[in-house]
C-alpha cells in the first residue's frame, strides 16, 4: 500500500513540482493550502485567493484531493504578534522560520496526522537524508542559489523524521523544466517573496501602520546627532538608506536604543561598528539531539541571514544563567550586520544540525 502524503501547496512551481515527483515516486498525495493571513494593511484581501485558486488548479490537473486549512488564529498568535513584539524591543525577528516551526510543521502535521498521512513534504530547497540507524539529516539543497535549510533550522528530529523535500536535488533550472514538460499552468509564475504568508510588503510601511511613531534622534557611535527619526523599530540593523539624511558618507544603522529612542549610525561601509566577530545565542534547538555538543570547540561554519555565505566559527557552551542554556560564537573573520533576534544557523560540512537566537 503506497505511503500517503499531504503536501504543502502554495500555489507557485516548487510545490507543484513537488508533487508530481511524489506521484512518480508511488506516493498517494494530498494538496493542501494553508490560509495564515486574508487583510492587507489596507483592508483588501491579500492574495491568498489566487494563490490558492492556481495551488487548486494543479491539484486538479494532476487528480489529488486538495483541502484548505485554516491558520490565521494561530498565526497571528505565534508569527505575527510575536514579530511585532520583537521589533518594539529594538530586536530583527525572522517570521518566516517561526512559520515554518509552528505552521508548516506542526499545525500541518497534525491536520497530516488527521488524515491519515504518514508524511507531509513542502517545495523547500532542502534534502533529508537517513542514515543506518533511522536518523534523518537534513542537508543543504543542491542548488546552492536557492538552498532553504537556514529557514528550517529549527525544526527537530521528530518533524524531520515526518518531512519530505521532493525538489532538494534539483536545480530550479530543473524545476522550471519539469513544470513544462507536464504543462503546469504555474511553470513561468514568478517566485514569491516577502513575509511567509503576508507577501511583498514594504517593512518600514508594514510596520509603521502596526506601531506608533515616536520622534527620536539619529546619532553617530560616537554620540553626534545628526537628525531624527519616527521611531526605531522601523530601522533594521545593517540598513542603508532611509534616514532622510542625504549627500556625504553613506550611512548604516549598527544599533537601536529602545531606553533612549536613538538609532545608532556607521559612517561608511568600512566603519568597524557595522562588523562584529563574536555573539552570544540562546533558545538553541537541535535537529538532532547533542548535536550542538559535537562541535563544541570545533571549527564548523554558520550563517546569520539567509543566503549569506556560509562563515567559519568555533561555538562554546555558557554557563547556565538562570537555568537558559546559551552558546558563545566567534567567527574567524568579522561578520556584517549581526542583528540581535534573528538567528544562527550551525552547520557540520553539508548538514544543519541546529540554530539559536541571537542575542548579543
Amino acid at each position: 500500500m503506497p505511503k500517503k502524503v499531504l503536501l504543502g501547496m502554495s500555489g507557485g512551481v516548487d510545490s507543484s513540482v513537488s508533487a508530481v515527483l511524489l506521484l512518480e515516486q508511488g506516493y498517494e498525495v494530498i494538496g493542501g493550502f494553508m490560509k495564515n493571513w486574508s487583510t492587507n494593511d489596507d483592508g483588501e484581501e491579500c492574495e491568498w485567493r489566487r494563490e490558492r485558486r492556481d495551488a487548486m488548479r494543479v491539484a486538479g490537473q494532476l487528480g489529488l484531493k486538495f483541502y484548505t486549512f485554516d491558520f490565521e488564529e494561530q498565526y497571528r498568535s505565534k508569527v505575527y504578534e510575536y514579530m511585532i513584539d520583537e521589533y518594539k524591543a529594538g530586536r530583527t525577528p525572522n517570521p518566516d522560520v517561526l512559520c515554518n516551526k509552528y505552521m508548516k510543521f506542526d499545525l500541518f502535521l497534525k491536520e497530516a496526522d488527521r488524515l491519515g498521512c504518514d508524511f507531509i513534504a513542502t517545495g523547500h530547497y532542502a534534502r533529508r537524508i537517513d542514515d543506518t540507524e533511522g536518523t534523518a539529516h537534513l542537508l543543504v539543497g543542491l542548488d546552492e542559489n536557492k538552498d532553504q535549510t537556514y529557514f528550517l533550522c529549527q525544526l527537530n528530529q521528530d518533524q524531520l523524521k515526518r518531512s519530505l523535500f521532493p525538489i532538494g536535488d534539483l536545480q530550479k533550472s530543473r524545476v522550471r523544466e519539469v513544470a513544462r514538460e507536464h504543462k503546469l499552468p504555474v511553470a513561468e509564475k514568478k517566485d514569491s517573496q516577502g513575509i511567509c504568508f503576508v507577501g511583498q510588503v514594504d517593512m518600514q510601511q508594514f510596520l509603521e501602520a502596526r506601531i506608533p511613531s515616536h520622534d527620536g534622534n539619529i546619532v553617530t557611535t560616537d554620540g553626534k546627532i545628526l537628525g531624527q527619526h519616527r521611531g526605531f523599530e522601523f530601522y533594521t540593523i545593517g540598513q542603508r538608506g532611509g534616514l532622510g539624511i542625504g549627500g556625504g558618507t553613506p550611512l548604516y544603522v549598527v544599533d537601536r536604543r529602545p531606553e533612549t529612542n536613538e538609532v545608532v549610525v556607521a559612517v561608511g561601509a568600512d566603519d568597524p561598528a557595522l562588523f562584529r566577530s563574536d555573539l552570544i545565542a540562546t533558545h538553541l534547538s537541535e535537529t538532532i539531539p547533542g548535536a550542538l555538543e559535537r562541535i563544541v570547540r570545533k571549527h564548523i561554519t554558520a550563517r546569520i541571514r539567509y543566503r549569506q555565505p556560509l562563515a567559519e566559527c568555533v561555538v562554546q557552551y555558557r554557563q547556565k544563567q538562570d537555568l537558559t542554556p546559551s552558546v558563545s560564537v566567534h567567527f574567524n573573520v568579522p561578520q556584517r550586520a549581526v542583528a540581535p533576534g534573528q538567528f544562527i544557523a550551525f552547520y557540520d560540512g553539508e548538514e544543519l544540525i541546529g540554530s539559536g537566537v541571537i542575542s548579543c
